[in-house]
């Protein structure tokens, strides 16, 4: 089935949008972006040029997604969301007479947000970082550092405060360093996981 685009919607030259993906009102998506196939893009989100979307992808409304972001298959990210890509930005040259170019640049740093995870509502990502296979932010979360595999992470900033099921139900919850936890085992689905060093293994799907 071929992609559903909503009128309103800006969609810019070499946009690649694959089947049965829609696209809500008022949505802009910038030269040579790619999404894969039966995503979501809720209403008045932005997608910057040259991002990267895998396949059934979910993003929700009021979304930011600037250059050099890159969503694997399955993320889901909530309303309000907002990545960044550059550290210390400026609007002008230090003598204030001149605009800096918005093209990407030394200082244009990566995200990367691994297959499977969620970012709550009203989050802000940072650059330079990635977000963890089934890991899942909480909504309000400022993330400033990699969230690993499997983890939930809450704040400002956002810390590791607990071990995610790839369903979505929380295994475990602690402070301070997670522990290691031999057998993890999800009441909601049977997944069985362990925990090393912070590290999560998939023991039996």
């Amino acid at each position: 089935m071929p992609p559903r685009i909503h009128p309103t919607a800006i969609i810019e030259d070499r946009v690649v949008i694959g089947n049965g993906s829609s696209i809500w009102d008022n949505v802009h998506i910038r030269h040579d972006a790619v999404l894969g196939e039966e995503c979501i893009v809720g209403e008045k989100t932005y997608i910057a040029y040259g991002v990267r979307i895998g396949n059934r992808v979910k993003i929700n409304a009021f979304v930011y997604i600037c250059n050099a972001v890159t969503i694997e298959d399955g993320v889901m990210i909530s309303a309000g969301t907002i990545f960044t890509n550059d550290r210390f930005p400026r609007a002008t040259t230090p003598d204030l007479k001149k605009l800096r170019p918005s093209e990407p640049d030394e200082h244009t740093l990566p995200t990367l947000v691994r297959e499977g995870a969620t970012i709550g509502a009203g989050c802000v990502v940072g650059n330079d970082l990635s977000i963890g296979r089934f890991a899942m932010v909480g909504m309000g979360a400022l993330v400033t550092k990699s969230i690993p595999d499997f983890h939930l992470a809450l704040g400002q900033p956002a810390r590791s405060v607990g071990y995610i099921c790839r369903c979505g139900q929380l295994l475990a919850r602690f402070s301070g360093e997670p522990p290691d936890v031999p057998k993890l085992q999800c009441s909601e689905c049977g997944l069985v996981l362990s925990a090393k060093d912070g590290l999560i293994t998939e023991i039996d799907r």
